[in-house]
């Protein structure tokens, strides 16, 4: 950086050490962002051009933008990418008399902001820049980071992004507590988990202020909350210790699908058993040199005493039983005996997450952290989940927006809302219940409140000018001061969603008639025989174990694949709506939801657009924010918009649930039943089958039949088969 600034100080000898702090700032801050001649041009030209005072310092400024492109080249790959945290100081004092207005904010900005050096100012020097152009100059810059982080950009650039996007993270730690605990015996160590007084921000955005943390050894937390609140990130903050726990407890957090080798899936599980694997090991080496001869009588002592011992702890740990326990597990979620005999590689991405699962539960740490668990199992490998978890020993902390597994499993809930952590005894139905008492109990204490404020001004508004009660006054005025702050109870912003009404179609609209289909003529038959029939009344969910069909049926009714026997039949008329989370992942990420929209359906008014993203709560300012900053929620609502811009009769809706959270889902379930078309489910989510299906259809062994107790019957049915 010294060769660039004298080249700097030969070619313009009028700039002053303000500028020449001020450009040191943005090139060693976004060293990464010029890479070529043209960023360095466009962020430092209309410095150079304001200083320059002749046509031949003008001329030289190309050069000079090309030399410090080339500087920062070398720089970087002498160097690499390594930023330091040494502390900056400040090239010139700083004239506190100077500032005008809000003194704290503008001297802490000028203090403590780095990269704002527009209110650093020496005391008898005044810039040559205009304050304009410095302006215009980190105008552009913010622009260009903006369009790098929607476009991607190089491999070197995501690293430096992903550094900016981490979460950061604050806390105050009680040490004494802290030392206690590490050392202490083994014996005699606690398990519990207590975090104080952090906080967790992401980006500019403040997730969590102030928090508090208890995770009790043995209880099962469910972690709720609105998409979007930080749920995800704090489990990232514990699993990655970016807070300060006892380096005691085992944690493991289940968010990436493992790698896919060449390992058979049964001993994938087996291998994260860690101290087990040494053990045989070194069991397998001893052997071997008990084996060869030339070892001495010491040497053979000393061999059988260590084989001993190991025995001693295999059989400690219940090392036989390891395999079958993991066969257990595996099949539990779905993997059947010839794929525990397959390669990981082989799997796709749901499975191999299934597979991550497996060996979390097989690890048995002392602090299990699961996202989303059930969104890639079936309601088969839910239930056996569900009763898996109930007989867990340790702790769990489990985010999840299926209800009725956080009823099953959750001891306790723990609620994210409005950037604090509130605790609860109980399932989620009784969370629901005390968190609806305790918000009426605010709203009567704070209605209480609010009527002794407003009797006390009255007094004061009545006798302000009377001289005889201005004790009096002055006494209730002091009171007022001294009552806490009066804040309105917070209430969670409602969700509504609707689907627009289609134009009436009378009787049967969708019927497939003996209707079979294979991949190929040389692959097993998928579905046989299916017959079934749809109209605009029908609410009809699909049930059956992963890969028995359900999404091949579904790709049928809206004729993305062509039956191998049977006909399809709908009417002329049918328009229908096909929402699947391929979709969600294949929405445009550099657009936002109306030019999505735009570039599907062209022709329509911008408010046409609005209109149908404001059905599913994309309003306002969401609605023009690319879709790369929406949450995985708000792009499922985005593809439900596009879904409807044709007006449907029938909804055809592959998981329709994952990803969204629990008001949301409710929200969902009541659109589904004012909706004036027909209805077809594939859902894992048992309370919206519960609430919006009349009808139920079972795949299972290539057919398709119809069960006449809906989801209660095939739910026993599974439960009859299950083995834990």
């Amino acid at each position: 950086m010294e060769a660039i600034i004298n080249r700097i100080r030969s070619t313009l000898p009028a700039v002053n050490d303000d500028i020449l702090g001020y450009i040191t700032d943005i090139l060693e801050t976004n060293k990464s962002d010029y890479i070529d001649f043209q960023e360095v041009d466009d962020a430092l030209r209309p410095i150079f051009e304001e200083v320059a005072h002749n046509e031949r310092e003008q001329a030289a400024i190309a050069d000079l933008c090309q030399f410090v492109c080339d500087q920062l080249k070398l720089e970087t790959l002498s160097n690499g990418n390594d930023s330091t945290d040494e502390p900056k100081k400040l090239s010139t004092p700083v004239s506190i008399g100077h500032y005008s207005g809000n003194i704290f904010e503008e001297v802490s900005s000028a203090l403590f902001n780095v990269a704002d050096r527009s209110l650093i100012k020496p005391l008898n020097e005044s810039t040559t820049v205009s304050q304009k152009k410095l302006e215009k100059a980190e105008a552009k810059l913010r622009e260009k980071q903006e369009k790098r982080a929607r476009d991607g950009g190089t491999n070197g650039e995501n690293k430096v992004q992903a550094r900016l996007e981490e979460a950061v993270v604050s806390q105050a730690t009680n040490k004494k507590l802290l030392t206690d605990s590490e050392n202490s015996d083994s014996a005699s160590r606690s398990y519990d988990v207590h975090i104080d007084n952090f906080d967790v921000s992401y980006g500019n955005k403040m997730l969590i202020l102030g928090g508090t943390m208890d995770l009790i050894y043995g209880r099962r937390y469910g972690f709720v909350g609105r998409n979007g609140l930080g749920k995800s990130t704090l489990l990232r903050v514990i699993a990655n210790r970016n807070l300060v726990l006892p380096s005691h407890i085992r944690i493991l957090h289940v968010e990436q699908e493992i790698e896919g080798t060449d390992t058979l899936a049964l001993q994938s599980v087996l291998e994260c058993d860690e101290r087990r694997n040494a053990l045989l090991n070194e069991e397998k080496e001893l052997n071997k040199r008990v084996q060869t001869s030339g070892s001495s009588a010491a040497q053979d002592s000393f061999i059988s005493k260590r084989l001993t011992a190991i025995y001693a702890e295999l059989e400690a740990i219940e090392a036989h039983k390891a395999e079958s326990r993991a066969a257990v597990i595996l099949n539990g979620l779905g993997f059947t005996s010839q794929m525990q005999a397959m390669a990981t590689k082989e799997f796709s991405g749901g499975w191999r997450m299934r597979l991550a699962l497996a060996r979390a539960l097989f690890s048995k740490p002392d602090l299990l952290l699961l996202d989303e668990p059930t969104n890639m199992l079936d309601l088969k490998a839910i239930i056996w989940l569900e009763n898996y978890l109930q007989t867990w020993k340790s702790t769990i902390l489990v985010v999840s927006h299926d209800r009725t597994f956080l009823n099953t499993v959750a001891t306790d809930i723990l609620h994210l809302n409005s950037q604090k952590l509130d605790s609860y005894r109980g399932n989620y139905d009784t969370f629901v219940s005390a968190r609806t008492e305790r918000l009426k109990n605010q709203q009567r204490e704070y209605e209480a409140q609010k009527e002794y404020r407003d009797h006390i001004q009255v007094f004061i508004d009545r006798f302000r000018y009377n001289a005889n009660r201005a004790a009096q006054v002055q006494s209730k005025l002091k009171l007022l001061e001294k009552l806490p702050i009066l804040r309105p109870v917070e209430k969670d912003h409602e969700v509504h969603f609707r689907f627009p009404d289609p134009e009436p179609l009378h009787g049967t609209i969708m019927q497939l008639d003996d209707v079979a289909f294979s991949y190929s003529k040389d692959s097993r038959l998928i579905l046989n025989n299916v017959n079934l029939s749809a109209n605009l009344q029908s609410r009809i969910c699909i049930m059956g174990e992963n890969g028995s069909g359900k999404t091949t049926l579904l790709k049928l009714l809206v004729e993305e694949l062509e039956p191998t026997k049977g006909q399809r039949h709908g009417h002329r008329n049918l328009v229908v709506g096909y929402f699947t989370q391929h979709f969600v992942d294949q929405l445009p990420m550099n657009i936002n939801s109306v030019e999505v929209l735009q570039s599907r359906y062209p022709g329509r008014t911008i408010e046409q657009y609005r209109t149908e993203l404001g059905r599913f709560g994309i309003t306002g300012d969401t609605a023009l924010q690319s879709v790369l900053s929406l949450s995985g929620g708000q792009k499922c609502r985005v593809a439900f918009s596009l879904m409807c811009m044709k007006n449907p009769h029938i909804l055809v809706l592959d998981e329709p649930t994952n990803h969204l959270d629990m008001e949301t889902i409710e929200a969902l379930a009541e659109a589904i039943k004012k909706f004036q078309g027909g209805v077809v489910l594939v859902s894992h989510d048992e309370l919206m089958i519960k609430r919006v299906c009349t009808e139920a259809w079972l795949c299972r062994n290539g057919s398709v039949t119809s069960l006449e107790y809906g989801f209660e019957q095939y739910k026993k049915l599974i439960e009859s088969e299950l083995q834990y």
